[in-house]
Order: structure tokens, then C-alpha cells, then sequence
């Protein structure tokens, strides 16, 4: 028995082998409680938070004006059917619209993959009205992640993913991740939709180099195809910006999707679309039970609230820097990349990243290994640079032993 484990511990270790489908590779601790970074296992041990649930708790664990935004809306009505109204849910999607710019129209769904289902049938559903009925396929890039649903799958680049899953729905492609020629090339008169993240998180945290997403926008522009930019973890001021595609110089693009921190761990995902392409849509197209119901919507817009009160992206632009900036005065540490408060620290050769995050883990911090030889941060936008000299700290002295 490890530090990690003990007897609370063993015993939801037995209940999740008996009784959950075993889908994930879990490390041996279960968190019970959080508050802003800081999170406390079922032994008790604290531990500084680093990885915010893969990006999510954008604002920390158990923020207060979430918090109780969600505990009154339990008390006041938690849903309702999609074929009403609720006073939430349209006060979200203008905020959102305001957000990338005016003009577009908003879907909300439960998670990162359910706004990119939406973002394909939307992509497929206008690119078959305008360009006649071949006019389906999506180009992606090799290394990215759009979910775990089997279209989602399909356009996400990564084979050893897809493998188990085959065949995967027809009509998608991958070309080079930030290389326009090899995506000019596949960009035939079948493309209705061009999907891309504009740093590739799953992938190992791999920023778009400058000009590439400029690029993209005016081949899409010269081609007739929509621009889909996912959103899903870069989204909601994680990159110093509101959105990633933002650092490039005047893209817009004809679709966005986003999750994550949206609801600070809520489960709300939303798909925003230009006019012109949203009401390619008609009723009965696309639906969803839980998406946009009250409690979800309130909760995102306090997180937006919070956000803008705060100017998390001001906050991530600066925590980034100084993140990035200790990591790289750490011994075996070799690189660091990303944007903001989503960074990759490349490490040394020969160092297993895996053995490193599982190692920080157990001195206190939460972390992960994004590929065998990088470990991915990203913590709340509102940390400290006294907590991010605490876990570079860790991140040393493991890296030290």
C-alpha cells in the first residue's frame, strides 16, 4: 500500500472495480474536496491543483458565487424542457455572442464533443444547401482531439483512438497540423468545413505558429468551406485571451464551440455560429434534453461574470508568464510551450513524463503526462504566484530525486 492509498480509499477502489465500466486508467486517490487550487483526498491529504480537471475549474474549485448561483437556482427551478423558454438560457447565448464579436447564434449542449456534434451537422447541413448533396466531408488535422463520440472520433487525429471504434462515420480527412499546403491540397469541392484547435491540447499542447490560422481563414474564404474552431479547452480567457483564435490577426471564424470552463465543472457545452450559418438549421435538425436548461445556464453565466469581473484572461496572460518562466529555470526541464495558463513542459531526454506526473502526484500536486515525454499545467486562472511557485517547487524537486 502506497502513501496514495488507505483504507476510505480501498474501499471506492472495490465498489468501482464491482460496479463502473472500466474505461479509465484511474491513479489510486479520490478526491473528495476542493477549494480554490487546493484539493484533499479521501485520506485527507492536501494537494495543489494543477491540471483543474483537464482545464475545467477555470476559476478554482468550489468558487463561492458559483456556488451559491447554483444553490439558489436548486432551490428556484433546476429544468425544463427544451420545448419551452427558461429566462437563463437566451441571457447566456447574447453574452456569448458578444464575446466572439456580434452577429452569430448560439446551441448549447452538455460537453466538448456534444458542441463539436453540433458544429458538424451544422457544417454538413448549410455546406449540402449551398454546395448540392457531396458537399459533406470535414478536414481536420493529424493530432488533434474533437471527443469521443463516433463523428467526433472520426474527425479527431489520432488512429490509435479510432482503431477499436472502426468504421468510423465517412467524410472525414486529416492533413498536417500547421501546414497549409498539404491542407490546400486536400480542400476539393467535397469540403464543406475545415476543424481546427487553435492550440492542440490533447494533442501535447501544440500552439498554431503565427500566420497559420490567417491562413486557414483566407483558404477557407478562396474555397467556400466554414472555418470550425474548437474551442473546447482553449475557450473562456485560458490563453490570455477570451478565445485562442483571438491572438491571430482578424479571424473570425463561421463556427466556435466551447465547454469546459464555461461552467467551472458544470456540464454545459455551447456551439456558436454566424447568422448566415446557424439558420442553415431548422427545427427538429438538432436537439438536446439537458443543454441550456436553467440550473447549467446560470451557472456559466456567473462563471462569466466572475470572469469578466476578474479579467481571468489579464490573469491567465500573466500567470502564464511567470508558469513558464519557472519551469524553464528547472532542472530537466528542456521546453516549455503553449499560451497563457495551457503549457507543456517538454522534459529532458530520457525522462518518462509519466513517472514524473505519477511522482508529483504523490508530493501533492495534480498534473498529467500529455505525451511520454511532456507534462501539461493548467491550472485556474485565478492562481497565485505564490501556489505557482509552490508547484514548480514540487515539479523540482521531484525532477531533482
Amino acid at each position: 500500500m502506497t502513501d496514495l492509498e488507505g483504507r476510505a480509499f480501498d474501499r471506492l477502489r472495490t465498489l468501482d472495480a464491482e460496479h463502473g465500466m472500466q474505461t479509465y486508467g484511474r491513479l489510486p486517490v479520490a478526491f473528495v474536496r476542493g477549494e480554490g487550487v487546493r484539493l484533499w483526498d479521501s485520506e485527507g491529504k492536501e494537494y495543489l491543483d494543477f491540471l483543474g480537471g483537464l482545464a475545467v475549474t477555470a476559476l478554482g474549485h468550489a468558487h463561492p458565487a458559483v456556488a451559491d448561483a447554483l444553490a439558489d437556482q436548486a432551490r428556484t427551478l433546476l429544468h425544463v424542457s427544451n420545448l419551452y423558454f427558461n429566462d437563463w438560457q437566451p441571457q447566456l447565448a447574447a453574452r456569448l455572442d458578444v464575446l466572439h464579436g456580434g452577429g452569430g447564434k448560439v446551441f448549447f449542449g452538455n460537453s466538448g464533443a456534444e458542441a463539436n456534434e453540433c458544429a458538424i451537422k451544422l457544417a454538413r447541413r448549410y455546406g449540402q444547401a449551398n454546395g448540392g448533396p457531396d458537399r459533406f466531408h470535414v478536414l481536420s488535422a493529424w493530432g488533434s482531439f474533437h471527443g469521443r463520440t463516433l463523428t467526433t472520433l472520426a474527425a479527431t487525429g489520432q488512429p490509435q483512438k479510432q482503431e477499436t471504434f472502426q468504421p468510423l462515420p465517412v467524410g472525414f480527412r486529416q492533413v498536417v497540423f500547421a501546414d497549409l499546403d498539404a491542407l490546400a491540397a486536400a480542400m476539393d469541392e467535397r469540403v464543406c468545413a475545415v476543424m481546427l484547435e487553435p492550440i492542440q491540447g490533447e494533442g501535447g499542447v501544440q500552439p498554431s505558429p503565427p500566420g497559420y490560422l490567417e491562413g486557414v481563414r483566407a483558404l477557407c474564404d478562396e474555397r467556400e468551406a466554414l472555418l470550425i474552431v474548437d474551442e473546447v479547452q482553449t475557450g473562456l480567457g485560458r490563453t490570455g485571451k477570451w478565445f485562442g483564435y483571438q491572438h491571430a490577426d482578424g479571424v473570425r471564424p463561421d463556427i466556435v464551440t466551447m465547454a469546459k470552463a464555461l461552467g467551472n465543472g458544470v456540464p454545459i457545452g455551447a456551439c456558436w455560429a454566424s447568422t448566415e450559418v446557424a439558420d442553415a438549421f431548422r427545427p427538429g435538425d438538432h436537439a438536446t434534453t439537458y443543454g441550456g436548461q436553467p440550473r447549467a445556464a446560470r451557472a456559466a453565466g456567473t462563471v462569466l461574470d466572475v470572469m469578466a469581473d476578474d479579467d481571468a484572461p489579464a490573469c491567465a496572460a500573466r500567470a502564464g508568464e511567470t508558469l513558464g518562466k519557472a519551469l524553464l529555470d528547472v532542472p530537466g526541464v528542456a521546453d516549455v510551450r503553449g499560451v497563457g495558463l495551457l503549457l507543456a513542459a517538454e522534459l529532458d531526454e530520457g525522462i518518462e513524463a509519466g513517472s514524473v506526473a505519477r511522482a508529483c502526484l504523490a508530493a501533492g500536486l495534480v498534473i498529467n503526462a500529455v505525451t511520454p515525454t511532456a507534462l501539461r499545467f493548467a491550472p485556474s486562472l485565478l492562481v497565485t504566484d505564490d501556489e505557482i511557485a509552490a508547484a514548480v517547487a514540487i515539479v523540482r524537486e521531484v525532477l531533482g530525486s
